[in-house]
């Protein structure tokens, strides 16, 4: 069963030039076990969105749109805790900032005491996303689109999703 730890494995993936990453760079660029990787590529593999050999790791990016796209908000629902500290995500960061007028609600946050915002809790797909996407910023704005497509309303929703489909389709 695919859980978080393996969405933000395959964005990760997706944003690589390459695909041959090996998986003990996977592992410190995540800040995840090795073992951790391996279970992930297993599981991504088996659900079809991962071609895996041992020299190659390929995002099945039409598959992963496609489950971005239309069971992400259901096998990973949103939660939402109460104000607290927090780094934004979703709508409270680009790349949807901009294309939104701001709210007078509390933008949505991943709880960090070293983050720079005071927002609405929303627990992140896995506890290390937050570093994670701290230490890559096009993680970063793939994993707070990804909780737009899990969080927001539907106009923000559709422009998260048409903005994943650019990201992860370029030649589309």
């Amino acid at each position: 069963m695919i859980n978080g730890l393996d969405i933000m494995l395959l964005l990760k993936l997706s944003t690589k030039q390459t695909p041959r990453v090996q998986s003990k760079q996977l592992a410190q660029e995540l800040f995840l076990t090795p073992s951790e990787v391996t279970q992930s590529l297993k599981r991504c593999q088996a659900s079809g969105l991962l071609f895996w050999s041992d020299l190659e790791k390929r995002v099945n990016k039409t598959r992963l749109l496609e489950f971005l796209t239309h069971g992400l908000r259901y096998v990973f629902p949103a939660q939402r805790g109460t104000i607290t500290r927090g780094i934004p995500t979703s709508i409270a960061t680009e790349p949807l900032k901009s294309k939104f007028q701001e709210t007078l609600e509390p933008p949505p946050v991943w709880p960090d005491p070293d983050g720079s915002v005071r927002g609405l809790a929303l627990q992140p797909l896995h506890n290390r996303v937050p570093k994670a996407a701290m230490a890559d910023p096009d993680l970063y704005q793939l994993l707070a689109l990804v909780d737009a497509v899990r969080s927001a309303r539907v106009r923000e929703r559709q422009a998260a999703v048409q903005e994943l489909s650019r990201r992860l389709n370029p030649d589309a």
